[in-house]
């Protein structure tokens, strides 16, 4: 039975001492319920890494820290980048790789994902491997297609003990922070179909044990709907994860 995974990714948000206190609001909640069925996770800019790493770690919490980003090399004169070993060391236990903004944004190809994804795993990083299409994808009836393509040229090129160790975020790039959200037998059906060619690139067994996300604008009102599709083992949150009240209500759907 695969254990939901609820992440929050707070991308750019936060000062601080915003990012602090969220993380503290976090804890008291956690103590108040049993989020025991349910590993929760959270993403805060790399630089308040550490600090939130000590402040779970003393306060004895279950939430881990992950990390938005790590270089595609190990280390060398790449003024700005954090490898992926620096990221471990400071507390890190995960990594986003390949969510759209940076494939948008910096664009970041396949190699230069499946170098992250080396990085990371060699780290040891649990990287969450984000894929999705584009609204015209969808129009075009070539959704499956184009998140195949991105398995294919990220996923797919890991040997099978490798690839074990990835957690899949699927993120419709049309729902992230719109406001639209897949309806919940969009996700299942685009879930079930990154199963079954995880299928048929390994086995039955890393299909069956592979975690695969949901990312596109999950929030309170439609959690429930969406985490209960057979195929969505989590959520991959974006504004919602900003509101300790939101994301822990998400966290118990």
């Amino acid at each position: 039975m695969r254990k939901k995974l609820i992440a929050g990714n707070w991308k750019m948000h936060l000062n601080f001492n915003q990012a602090m206190s969220l993380i503290a609001d976090l804890v008291q909640i956690e103590k108040r319920n049993n989020w025991n069925d349910t590993d929760v996770a959270i993403y805060p800019p790399a630089l308040y890494t550490r600090h939130a790493v000590e402040f779970l770690s003393n306060a004895q919490s279950r939430i881990k820290v992950g990390v938005q980003n790590c270089a595609a090399t190990s280390d060398g004169a790449y003024t700005g980048e954090l490898s992926a070993n620096m990221l471990k060391a400071a507390g890190a236990s995960m990594v986003l790789i390949g969510h759209s903004e940076r494939r948008a944004y910096f664009n970041e190809d396949s190699n230069v994902l499946f170098r992250k994804l080396e990085m990371s795993l060699n780290a040891g990083l649990t990287p969450v491997l984000c894929c999705g299409e584009q609204l015209e994808d969808r129009k075009s009836v070539q959704h499956f297609h184009c998140v195949s393509d991105q398995l294919n040229e990220t996923l797919f090129r890991l040997s099978e003990e490798s690839a074990s160790r990835v957690i899949i975020a699927y993120e419709p790039v049309w729902a992230i922070g719109t406001g639209e959200t897949a309806s919940p037998e969009q996700a299942q059906q685009m879930h079930a179909h990154i199963r079954s060619e995880v299928r048929d690139k390994f086995d039955e067994n890393t299909a069956t044990n592979m975690r695969v996300l949901y990312g596109g604008s999950m929030k309170p009102e439609n959690a429930v709907q969406l985490l209960s599709q057979p195929d969505v083992d989590g959520g991959l949150i974006g504004g919602a994860s900003l509101q300790a009240d939101q994301f822990s209500t998400i966290i118990t759907s």
